[in-house]
């Protein structure tokens, strides 16, 4: 499955508004319930809170994957949110991170879930896309930038 299968202006979100690592997955999990690709914030909150409390999913060079599988979703489902001033989202590399892919995806579907890592992990290798991103002046413009990348 093609990230820009799941991505579309209602599930993108930049700027954030949040300033910490649990207000940034609120607000990604509130954009899934707005866009009506979940009916529960809370259940899916707690599923990556827990995910988190094994391990931060910040990356390197600005990236951060939270996710979590869960029964709040039927398919693979995806929230992106850009905060261009950076958050601490305790990245392995120490540094803030700008750039949130929220992917969850039920429990008895590894493959698709693994695919979109493996996607996120190659295309955010280039700094240049990246940057295109996290400068982006809207959610329609990101879409844009992944339907050209």
């Amino acid at each position: 499955m093609a990230l820009l299968e799941l991505i579309s202006p209602e599930v993108v979100k930049v700027p954030l508004q949040s300033r910490t690592k649990q207000e940034i997955i609120r607000e990604l999990v509130e954009l899934l319930r707005d866009a009506g690709r979940i009916t529960e914030v809370q259940p899916v909150y707690d599923a990556i809170i827990a995910r988190e409390s094994m391990g931060s999913t910040g990356l390197e060079s600005g990236i951060a994957v939270p996710h979590a599988k869960t029964r709040a979703v039927r398919k693979l489902t995806m929230a992106l949110g850009v905060s261009p001033e950076g958050v601490d989202f305790q990245a392995i590399d120490g540094k803030p991170s700008k750039l949130f892919f929220l992917l969850l995806a039920p429990p008895d579907q590894s493959g698709p879930h693994i695919q979109a890592l493996a996607e996120i992990a190659r295309i955010t290798k280039s700094p240049s896309f990246c940057s295109a991103v996290v400068h982006a002046p809207s959610a329609q413009g990101i879409v844009e930038l992944f339907s050209e990348g």
